[in-house]
């Protein structure tokens, strides 16, 4: 099965092996990326989007944060 692309709010590991946030995909050829943990002033981009690695989605990320006795997100 094909690799699915990074989204935005994707937990993802780039080519250099950072950690980091997709904070945003500018007209589906470059993906802005932030640091996991720190402000948003150290962000970064790449229009090389199959180089990043999904460790973990944003659906993902949502469910394993909410609390047991939060409902359920939006949409779902």
């Amino acid at each position: 099965m094909p690799r699915a692309r990074a989204g935005v709010g994707d937990l993802i590991e780039d080519a250099d092996g950072r950690h980091a946030i997709v904070t945003d995909i500018k007209q589906g050829a470059v993906w802005v990326l932030r640091p996991v943990s720190g402000g948003t002033t150290n962000q970064w981009e790449t229009d090389e989007p199959d180089s990043l690695h999904v460790i973990e989605t944003r659906e993902e990320r949502v469910k394993r944060q909410a609390p047991l006795d939060a409902p359920p997100p939006r949409g779902s």
